[in-house]
Protein backbone atom coordinates (compact mmCIF):
# COMPACT_ATOMS: atom_id res chain seq x y z
CA UNK A 1 0.00 0.00 0.00
CA UNK A 2 1.94 3.15 -1.06
CA UNK A 3 0.87 6.41 -2.58
CA UNK A 4 1.56 10.17 -2.40
CA UNK A 5 -0.72 13.04 -2.06
CA UNK A 6 -0.88 16.83 -1.12
CA UNK A 7 -3.91 18.73 0.57
CA UNK A 8 -4.16 22.16 1.01
CA UNK A 9 -3.97 23.52 5.28
CA UNK A 10 -3.03 26.81 6.80
CA UNK A 11 -1.61 27.86 10.31
CA UNK A 12 -2.26 30.84 12.28
CA UNK A 13 0.23 33.79 11.84
CA UNK A 14 -0.85 36.90 13.47
CA UNK A 15 -4.25 37.11 13.04
CA UNK A 16 -3.69 35.92 9.51
CA UNK A 17 -3.64 32.10 8.09
CA UNK A 18 -1.12 31.14 6.04
CA UNK A 19 -1.38 28.39 3.96
CA UNK A 20 0.22 24.85 4.39
CA UNK A 21 0.55 22.50 1.51
CA UNK A 22 0.53 18.89 3.65
CA UNK A 23 2.09 16.29 1.78
CA UNK A 24 1.76 12.27 2.48
CA UNK A 25 4.12 9.56 1.55
CA UNK A 26 3.31 6.15 2.19
CA UNK A 27 5.73 3.68 1.33
CA UNK A 28 8.52 1.52 2.42
CA UNK A 29 10.34 0.95 5.29
CA UNK A 30 10.09 0.93 9.47
CA UNK A 31 6.63 1.02 10.34
CA UNK A 32 6.30 4.66 11.34
CA UNK A 33 4.27 7.78 11.43
CA UNK A 34 6.08 11.36 11.42
CA UNK A 35 5.28 14.94 10.65
CA UNK A 36 8.08 17.39 9.66
CA UNK A 37 7.93 20.43 8.97
CA UNK A 38 8.49 22.97 11.76
CA UNK A 39 5.16 21.63 13.99
CA UNK A 40 4.92 22.37 17.24
CA UNK A 41 3.35 19.74 20.25
CA UNK A 42 -0.30 19.84 19.17
CA UNK A 43 0.39 18.83 15.64
CA UNK A 44 2.88 16.06 16.67
CA UNK A 45 -0.10 15.07 19.12
CA UNK A 46 -2.22 14.55 16.12
CA UNK A 47 -0.87 11.15 14.72
CA UNK A 48 -2.55 9.84 17.67
CA UNK A 49 -5.90 11.34 17.22
CA UNK A 50 -5.35 10.55 13.17
CA UNK A 51 -5.04 6.88 14.28
CA UNK A 52 -8.05 6.70 16.45
CA UNK A 53 -9.89 8.78 14.20
CA UNK A 54 -9.38 6.98 11.02
CA UNK A 55 -10.12 3.07 12.45
CA UNK A 56 -13.44 4.85 14.23
CA UNK A 57 -14.58 5.84 11.12
CA UNK A 58 -14.10 2.37 9.38
CA UNK A 59 -10.91 3.19 7.45
CA UNK A 60 -7.90 1.09 7.44
CA UNK A 61 -4.83 2.50 9.13
CA UNK A 62 -1.75 1.58 7.11
CA UNK A 63 0.99 -0.70 9.29
CA UNK A 64 3.81 1.19 6.65
CA UNK A 65 6.11 4.35 6.80
CA UNK A 66 4.12 7.64 6.94
CA UNK A 67 6.06 10.66 6.50
CA UNK A 68 3.89 13.90 6.47
CA UNK A 69 5.52 16.96 5.25
CA UNK A 70 3.84 20.54 6.29
CA UNK A 71 5.49 23.04 3.38
CA UNK A 72 7.30 25.79 3.70
CA UNK A 73 9.39 23.90 6.31
CA UNK A 74 10.74 27.45 7.00
CA UNK A 75 7.53 28.18 8.52
CA UNK A 76 6.77 27.14 11.77
CA UNK A 77 2.88 25.83 12.12
CA UNK A 78 0.85 25.90 15.12
CA UNK A 79 -2.40 23.91 16.30
CA UNK A 80 -4.68 20.93 16.34
CA UNK A 81 -6.23 22.47 12.92
CA UNK A 82 -4.11 20.24 10.99
CA UNK A 83 -5.71 16.96 12.42
CA UNK A 84 -8.14 17.08 9.40
CA UNK A 85 -5.84 17.69 6.56
CA UNK A 86 -3.27 14.95 7.38
CA UNK A 87 -5.92 12.01 8.06
CA UNK A 88 -7.81 13.01 4.72
CA UNK A 89 -4.23 13.15 3.21
CA UNK A 90 -3.39 9.58 4.73
CA UNK A 91 -7.07 8.06 3.02
CA UNK A 92 -6.25 9.82 -0.07
CA UNK A 93 -2.53 8.50 0.00
CA UNK A 94 -3.49 4.89 0.37
CA UNK A 95 -6.50 5.12 -2.04
CA UNK A 96 -9.45 4.94 0.52
CA UNK A 97 -10.84 8.53 -0.78
CA UNK A 98 -10.77 10.20 -4.45
CA UNK A 99 -8.80 12.97 -4.29
CA UNK A 100 -11.50 14.76 -6.45
CA UNK A 101 -13.52 15.04 -2.98
CA UNK A 102 -11.03 17.10 -1.40
CA UNK A 103 -9.58 18.85 -4.83
CA UNK A 104 -9.66 22.73 -4.56
CA UNK A 105 -10.58 23.06 -0.99
CA UNK A 106 -8.72 24.08 2.32
CA UNK A 107 -9.00 21.56 5.10
CA UNK A 108 -8.89 22.72 8.90
CA UNK A 109 -10.40 20.71 11.93
CA UNK A 110 -9.62 19.15 14.82
CA UNK A 111 -10.45 15.23 15.30
CA UNK A 112 -12.12 13.27 18.19
CA UNK A 113 -10.64 9.70 19.15
CA UNK A 114 -14.62 8.86 17.47
CA UNK A 115 -13.63 10.46 14.57
CA UNK A 116 -15.65 13.56 14.88
CA UNK A 117 -14.68 16.96 13.61
CA UNK A 118 -14.61 19.82 16.12
CA UNK A 119 -14.01 23.83 15.18
CA UNK A 120 -10.76 25.21 15.64
CA UNK A 121 -9.79 28.91 16.82
CA UNK A 122 -9.70 31.84 13.99
CA UNK A 123 -11.76 29.61 11.48
CA UNK A 124 -12.93 33.68 10.00
CA UNK A 125 -8.64 33.66 9.02
CA UNK A 126 -9.02 30.46 7.69
CA UNK A 127 -12.43 31.50 5.42
CA UNK A 128 -10.29 34.81 4.58
CA UNK A 129 -7.46 32.63 3.56
CA UNK A 130 -9.93 30.13 1.61
CA UNK A 131 -11.12 33.13 -0.32
CA UNK A 132 -8.27 34.95 -1.08
CA UNK A 133 -6.58 30.95 -2.54
CA UNK A 134 -9.48 30.64 -4.71
CA UNK A 135 -10.35 27.30 -2.73
CA UNK A 136 -13.89 26.10 -0.91
CA UNK A 137 -13.30 25.89 2.95
CA UNK A 138 -14.19 22.51 4.29
CA UNK A 139 -14.37 22.57 7.93
CA UNK A 140 -16.51 21.30 11.38
CA UNK A 141 -20.16 21.44 10.65
CA UNK A 142 -20.98 24.19 13.32
CA UNK A 143 -23.26 26.68 11.73
CA UNK A 144 -23.29 29.39 14.75
CA UNK A 145 -19.15 29.63 14.41
CA UNK A 146 -19.21 30.47 10.15
CA UNK A 147 -19.54 33.96 8.50
CA UNK A 148 -20.83 34.04 5.37
CA UNK A 149 -18.01 35.71 2.95
CA UNK A 150 -19.07 36.92 -0.32
CA UNK A 151 -16.87 34.57 -3.24
CA UNK A 152 -16.80 31.87 -0.47
CA UNK A 153 -17.92 28.18 -0.49
CA UNK A 154 -17.90 26.53 2.65
CA UNK A 155 -18.47 23.00 3.09
CA UNK A 156 -19.06 20.96 6.51
CA UNK A 157 -18.33 17.88 7.45
CA UNK A 158 -19.71 15.92 11.05
CA UNK A 159 -17.18 13.05 10.50
CA UNK A 160 -14.50 11.90 9.22
CA UNK A 161 -16.19 9.38 7.66
CA UNK A 162 -18.38 11.86 5.48
CA UNK A 163 -15.91 12.00 3.27
CA UNK A 164 -16.87 8.94 1.73
CA UNK A 165 -19.99 11.22 -0.22
CA UNK A 166 -19.49 12.26 -3.81
CA UNK A 167 -19.50 16.11 -2.65
CA UNK A 168 -19.83 17.48 0.68
CA UNK A 169 -22.56 19.21 1.95
CA UNK A 170 -22.75 23.28 1.60
CA UNK A 171 -23.05 25.20 4.75
CA UNK A 172 -25.78 27.96 5.16
CA UNK A 173 -23.44 30.31 6.74
CA UNK A 174 -25.82 33.59 7.15
CA UNK A 175 -24.62 36.76 9.26
CA UNK A 176 -25.15 36.37 12.50
CA UNK A 177 -27.80 38.47 14.48
CA UNK A 178 -26.36 40.57 17.39
CA UNK A 179 -29.24 42.14 19.94
CA UNK A 180 -27.81 42.98 23.22
CA UNK A 181 -29.43 46.01 25.02
CA UNK A 182 -26.43 48.12 26.27
CA UNK A 183 -26.60 50.28 29.97
CA UNK A 184 -28.05 53.47 29.21
CA UNK A 185 -26.29 56.89 30.50
CA UNK A 186 -29.56 57.70 31.99
CA UNK A 187 -29.42 55.70 34.67
CA UNK A 188 -26.37 57.74 35.78
CA UNK A 189 -27.78 60.94 38.50
CA UNK A 190 -25.87 63.97 37.83
CA UNK A 191 -22.20 63.65 36.92
CA UNK A 192 -22.98 66.36 33.97
CA UNK A 193 -19.06 67.49 33.49
CA UNK A 194 -18.31 63.49 33.09
CA UNK A 195 -20.71 63.24 30.48
CA UNK A 196 -19.80 66.07 28.79
CA UNK A 197 -16.33 64.53 28.84
CA UNK A 198 -17.14 61.53 27.92
CA UNK A 199 -19.29 62.63 24.68
CA UNK A 200 -16.58 64.67 23.27
CA UNK A 201 -13.91 61.20 23.47
CA UNK A 202 -16.88 59.24 21.35
CA UNK A 203 -16.65 61.80 18.93
CA UNK A 204 -12.98 62.42 18.49
CA UNK A 205 -11.95 58.96 19.81
CA UNK A 206 -10.14 60.84 22.62
CA UNK A 207 -8.31 58.64 25.99
CA UNK A 208 -9.79 59.35 29.47
CA UNK A 209 -8.72 58.98 32.71
CA UNK A 210 -11.29 59.58 35.73
CA UNK A 211 -9.90 60.16 38.80
CA UNK A 212 -12.20 60.12 42.29
CA UNK A 213 -13.23 58.17 45.79
CA UNK A 214 -14.51 54.94 45.61
CA UNK A 215 -18.06 54.47 44.98
CA UNK A 216 -17.86 57.60 42.65
CA UNK A 217 -19.42 56.33 39.60
CA UNK A 218 -16.17 56.14 37.61
CA UNK A 219 -16.84 52.27 35.98
CA UNK A 220 -20.59 53.11 35.98
CA UNK A 221 -19.41 56.17 34.08
CA UNK A 222 -17.09 53.96 31.39
CA UNK A 223 -19.55 51.13 31.19
CA UNK A 224 -22.13 53.41 29.58
CA UNK A 225 -19.44 54.54 26.96
CA UNK A 226 -20.09 52.02 23.87
CA UNK A 227 -23.91 53.21 23.94
CA UNK A 228 -22.91 56.10 22.24
CA UNK A 229 -20.52 55.19 19.72
CA UNK A 230 -21.55 55.20 16.42
CA UNK A 231 -22.16 50.95 15.39
CA UNK A 232 -19.10 49.49 13.60
CA UNK A 233 -19.25 49.57 9.35
CA UNK A 234 -18.26 47.05 7.21
CA UNK A 235 -14.53 46.37 7.36
CA UNK A 236 -14.77 47.68 10.87
CA UNK A 237 -16.26 45.19 11.92
CA UNK A 238 -14.68 42.20 10.22
CA UNK A 239 -11.32 43.85 11.98
CA UNK A 240 -13.31 43.48 15.00
CA UNK A 241 -14.45 39.81 14.29
CA UNK A 242 -11.18 38.43 12.80
CA UNK A 243 -8.96 39.38 16.05
CA UNK A 244 -12.24 37.76 18.02
CA UNK A 245 -12.03 34.23 16.11
CA UNK A 246 -8.16 34.24 16.09
CA UNK A 247 -8.55 34.48 20.06
CA UNK A 248 -10.92 31.83 20.20
CA UNK A 249 -13.97 34.00 21.52
CA UNK A 250 -17.47 34.59 19.73
CA UNK A 251 -17.19 37.46 16.77
CA UNK A 252 -20.90 37.66 16.80
CA UNK A 253 -21.08 40.88 18.95
CA UNK A 254 -18.40 42.34 16.27
CA UNK A 255 -20.21 41.10 13.44
CA UNK A 256 -23.39 42.85 14.60
CA UNK A 257 -22.10 46.20 14.39
CA UNK A 258 -21.20 45.80 18.47
CA UNK A 259 -18.21 47.78 19.45
CA UNK A 260 -15.60 45.91 21.81
CA UNK A 261 -15.67 46.72 25.72
CA UNK A 262 -12.58 45.11 27.26
CA UNK A 263 -12.04 45.47 31.09
CA UNK A 264 -9.45 43.51 32.08
CA UNK A 265 -8.41 43.06 35.96
CA UNK A 266 -5.35 45.16 37.30
CA UNK A 267 -3.44 41.65 37.27
CA UNK A 268 -3.07 41.34 33.86
CA UNK A 269 0.26 40.20 32.30
CA UNK A 270 2.22 42.09 29.78
CA UNK A 271 1.50 39.25 26.79
CA UNK A 272 -1.99 39.14 28.22
CA UNK A 273 -2.81 43.01 27.94
CA UNK A 274 -0.46 43.75 24.81
CA UNK A 275 -0.17 40.33 22.86
CA UNK A 276 2.68 37.69 22.77
CA UNK A 277 3.20 33.98 24.13
CA UNK A 278 4.18 31.11 21.88
CA UNK A 279 2.64 31.27 19.17
CA UNK A 280 2.02 35.34 19.61
CA UNK A 281 -1.77 35.73 20.29
CA UNK A 282 -4.05 39.27 20.39
CA UNK A 283 -3.76 40.93 23.92
CA UNK A 284 -6.47 42.81 25.64
CA UNK A 285 -5.70 46.16 23.42
CA UNK A 286 -6.11 44.26 20.41
CA UNK A 287 -8.83 42.49 21.47
CA UNK A 288 -10.36 46.13 21.83
CA UNK A 289 -9.98 46.88 18.47
CA UNK A 290 -12.42 49.75 16.87
CA UNK A 291 -13.54 49.77 20.54
CA UNK A 292 -13.35 50.80 24.17
CA UNK A 293 -10.08 49.75 26.44
CA UNK A 294 -11.34 50.41 29.85
CA UNK A 295 -8.68 49.92 32.98
CA UNK A 296 -10.19 50.01 35.96
CA UNK A 297 -7.32 50.88 39.41
CA UNK A 298 -5.59 52.01 36.72
CA UNK A 299 -2.52 52.53 39.41
CA UNK A 300 -2.60 49.03 40.35
CA UNK A 301 -1.86 47.81 36.94
CA UNK A 302 2.45 46.87 37.25
CA UNK A 303 4.45 49.86 35.70
CA UNK A 304 6.13 47.71 32.53
CA UNK A 305 2.90 47.20 31.78
CA UNK A 306 1.29 50.64 31.72
CA UNK A 307 4.37 52.08 29.79
CA UNK A 308 3.60 49.09 27.21
CA UNK A 309 0.44 51.18 26.30
CA UNK A 310 2.47 53.54 24.36
CA UNK A 311 3.26 51.92 21.31
CA UNK A 312 -0.32 50.72 20.50
CA UNK A 313 -2.14 54.40 21.74
CA UNK A 314 0.40 56.55 19.04
CA UNK A 315 0.46 53.69 16.17
CA UNK A 316 -2.97 51.92 16.53
CA UNK A 317 -0.80 48.44 16.26
CA UNK A 318 1.02 45.84 18.14
CA UNK A 319 4.11 44.39 16.81
CA UNK A 320 5.71 41.16 18.98
CA UNK A 321 9.00 40.28 17.87
CA UNK A 322 10.36 36.88 18.35
CA UNK A 323 13.57 34.81 16.73
CA UNK A 324 10.96 33.55 13.56
CA UNK A 325 10.12 36.99 12.83
CA UNK A 326 7.74 39.82 13.80
CA UNK A 327 3.82 39.65 14.25
CA UNK A 328 1.81 42.84 13.80
CA UNK A 329 -1.55 42.91 15.65
CA UNK A 330 -3.91 45.68 14.96
CA UNK A 331 -4.86 47.62 18.00
CA UNK A 332 -6.64 51.26 17.48
CA UNK A 333 -9.03 51.32 20.78
CA UNK A 334 -9.86 54.06 23.48
CA UNK A 335 -8.46 54.54 26.68
CA UNK A 336 -10.82 55.03 29.20
CA UNK A 337 -8.86 54.94 32.33
CA UNK A 338 -10.39 55.04 36.53
CA UNK A 339 -8.36 55.46 39.80
CA UNK A 340 -8.31 56.54 43.09
CA UNK A 341 -6.31 59.77 44.23
CA UNK A 342 -4.65 57.83 46.68
CA UNK A 343 -4.34 54.46 48.31
CA UNK A 344 -7.11 54.99 50.88
CA UNK A 345 -9.01 56.58 48.00
CA UNK A 346 -10.03 59.60 50.00
CA UNK A 347 -7.28 61.79 49.15
CA UNK A 348 -8.86 65.94 48.67
CA UNK A 349 -12.75 64.25 49.75
CA UNK A 350 -14.45 67.00 51.97
CA UNK A 351 -16.25 63.98 53.75
CA UNK A 352 -13.61 61.77 54.57
CA UNK A 353 -10.34 62.00 55.49
CA UNK A 354 -7.51 60.84 54.46
CA UNK A 355 -5.17 58.25 55.70
CA UNK A 356 -2.20 58.13 53.50
CA UNK A 357 0.86 59.97 53.90
CA UNK A 358 2.39 62.90 51.13
CA UNK A 359 4.77 60.10 50.27
CA UNK A 360 2.22 57.36 49.99
CA UNK A 361 0.00 59.68 47.89
CA UNK A 362 2.66 60.74 45.74
CA UNK A 363 4.43 57.02 44.96
CA UNK A 364 0.21 56.03 44.06
CA UNK A 365 0.30 58.83 41.71
CA UNK A 366 3.29 58.12 40.41
CA UNK A 367 3.51 54.75 39.47
CA UNK A 368 1.46 56.09 35.84
CA UNK A 369 4.48 57.14 34.32
CA UNK A 370 4.23 60.72 32.65
CA UNK A 371 4.94 59.88 29.10
CA UNK A 372 1.64 57.90 29.49
CA UNK A 373 -0.55 60.47 30.97
CA UNK A 374 1.16 62.69 28.44
CA UNK A 375 -1.45 60.61 25.83
CA UNK A 376 -4.45 60.89 27.67
CA UNK A 377 -6.43 63.38 26.09
CA UNK A 378 -8.83 63.91 28.87
CA UNK A 379 -8.88 64.34 32.79
CA UNK A 380 -12.01 64.32 34.65
CA UNK A 381 -12.42 64.54 38.47
CA UNK A 382 -15.32 62.91 39.10
CA UNK A 383 -16.95 63.46 42.65
CA UNK A 384 -19.74 61.20 45.27
CA UNK A 385 -22.56 63.08 44.16
CA UNK A 386 -25.27 63.45 47.35
CA UNK A 387 -27.85 61.42 48.19
CA UNK A 388 -30.62 62.93 47.29
CA UNK A 389 -29.08 63.16 43.32
CA UNK A 390 -28.75 59.44 43.48
CA UNK A 391 -32.06 58.58 44.33
CA UNK A 392 -32.98 60.78 41.39
CA UNK A 393 -31.78 58.50 39.32
CA UNK A 394 -33.44 58.02 35.57
CA UNK A 395 -33.65 61.39 34.60
CA UNK A 396 -30.68 62.82 33.07
CA UNK A 397 -29.35 62.57 29.41
CA UNK A 398 -30.09 59.74 28.03
CA UNK A 399 -27.56 57.59 25.80
CA UNK A 400 -29.62 58.44 22.86
CA UNK A 401 -29.61 62.11 23.36
CA UNK A 402 -25.23 61.48 23.65
CA UNK A 403 -24.69 59.63 20.26
CA UNK A 404 -27.28 62.12 18.53
CA UNK A 405 -24.31 64.58 19.36
CA UNK A 406 -21.60 62.30 18.81
CA UNK A 407 -22.69 61.18 15.25
CA UNK A 408 -23.47 65.01 14.13
CA UNK A 409 -19.77 65.86 15.56
CA UNK A 410 -18.23 62.71 13.61
CA UNK A 411 -20.46 63.57 10.61
CA UNK A 412 -18.86 67.06 10.52
CA UNK A 413 -15.33 66.55 11.05
CA UNK A 414 -15.50 63.43 8.03
CA UNK A 415 -17.13 66.33 5.69
CA UNK A 416 -14.41 68.84 6.96
CA UNK A 417 -11.60 66.52 6.70
CA UNK A 418 -12.88 65.86 2.84
CA UNK A 419 -13.12 68.99 2.06
CA UNK A 420 -9.61 70.35 3.12
CA UNK A 421 -7.62 67.26 1.83
CA UNK A 422 -6.83 66.79 5.44
CA UNK A 423 -4.06 63.93 5.55
CA UNK A 424 -3.65 63.81 9.60
CA UNK A 425 -0.80 65.67 9.56
CA UNK A 426 -0.23 68.09 12.64
CA UNK A 427 0.09 70.81 9.51
CA UNK A 428 -3.27 69.70 8.60
CA UNK A 429 -4.69 70.10 12.45
CA UNK A 430 -3.20 73.62 13.11
CA UNK A 431 -4.70 74.62 9.70
CA UNK A 432 -8.46 73.05 10.32
CA UNK A 433 -8.28 74.61 13.66
CA UNK A 434 -8.19 78.42 12.04
CA UNK A 435 -7.06 79.94 14.99
CA UNK A 436 -7.44 83.80 15.12
CA UNK A 437 -3.95 85.45 15.67
CA UNK A 438 -5.41 86.63 19.44
CA UNK A 439 -6.64 83.23 20.04
CA UNK A 440 -3.33 81.72 18.81
CA UNK A 441 -1.28 84.47 21.11
CA UNK A 442 -3.38 83.26 23.68
CA UNK A 443 -3.07 79.30 23.24
CA UNK A 444 1.07 79.78 23.18
CA UNK A 445 0.83 81.51 26.29
CA UNK A 446 -1.25 79.36 28.21
CA UNK A 447 0.83 75.94 27.16
CA UNK A 448 3.85 77.52 27.79
CA UNK A 449 2.34 78.78 31.60
CA UNK A 450 1.65 74.88 32.13
CA UNK A 451 4.77 73.73 30.60
CA UNK A 452 2.86 71.58 28.58
CA UNK A 453 5.00 69.20 25.92
CA UNK A 454 5.34 69.35 21.84
CA UNK A 455 2.96 66.14 21.97
CA UNK A 456 0.16 67.69 24.71
CA UNK A 457 0.19 70.84 22.98
CA UNK A 458 -1.22 69.08 19.58
CA UNK A 459 -3.34 66.78 21.39
CA UNK A 460 -4.94 69.30 23.71
CA UNK A 461 -5.53 70.93 19.74
CA UNK A 462 -7.27 67.97 18.91
CA UNK A 463 -9.91 67.94 21.51
CA UNK A 464 -10.83 71.57 20.57
CA UNK A 465 -10.95 71.03 17.36
CA UNK A 466 -13.42 68.02 18.39
CA UNK A 467 -15.45 70.07 20.41
CA UNK A 468 -15.62 73.02 17.28
CA UNK A 469 -16.96 69.68 15.52
CA UNK A 470 -19.51 69.13 18.00
CA UNK A 471 -21.06 72.74 17.24
CA UNK A 472 -20.10 72.31 13.86
CA UNK A 473 -17.94 75.40 14.01
CA UNK A 474 -15.48 75.97 10.98
CA UNK A 475 -13.18 77.55 13.33
CA UNK A 476 -11.77 76.66 16.70
CA UNK A 477 -12.67 79.44 19.29
CA UNK A 478 -10.91 80.71 22.81
CA UNK A 479 -14.26 78.87 24.25
CA UNK A 480 -13.68 75.65 22.56
CA UNK A 481 -9.74 76.24 23.63
CA UNK A 482 -10.49 76.90 27.19
CA UNK A 483 -12.54 74.08 27.97
CA UNK A 484 -10.21 71.55 25.80
CA UNK A 485 -7.33 72.80 28.19
CA UNK A 486 -9.38 72.64 31.21
CA UNK A 487 -9.67 68.48 30.98
CA UNK A 488 -5.80 68.39 29.93
CA UNK A 489 -4.82 70.52 33.12
CA UNK A 490 -7.55 69.47 35.17
CA UNK A 491 -5.12 66.53 36.61
CA UNK A 492 -2.97 69.17 38.29
CA UNK A 493 -5.87 70.52 40.29
CA UNK A 494 -6.37 67.81 42.21
CA UNK A 495 -9.68 66.68 43.56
Amino acid sequence: MFGRCAVQGATLRGIEAVPVDVEVVVGRGIPAFCIVGMPDAAIQEARERVRAAVRASGFSMPNERIVVNLAPGALRKTGSGFDLPIAVGVLVATGQLDMRTVAGALLVGELSMEGSVRPVAGLLAYALCARDRGCDLVCASAPEELVAIEGLVQRGVRKLSDFRAEELSVLDAASPRYEAAMPDFRDVAGHDLAKRALQIAAAGNHGVLMTGPPGSGKTMLASRLPSILPPLDQQEALEAALICSVAGENPAGALGGARPFRSPHHSASLAGLVGGGSPPRPGEVSLAHRGVLFLDEFPQFRPSVLQSLRQPLESGRVVVTRADGNVAFPARFMLVAASNPCPCGYFGDAEHACTCTVPQVQAYQNRVGGPLMDRIDLHIAVRRIPPREVLGTGGGASSEELRAGVLRAREYASWRRARAEDDGSMAALVAACRLSDADRAFYEEATEMACMSGRAIMRTLTVARTVADMEEAPAVSKGHLCEALGFRLRERTGL
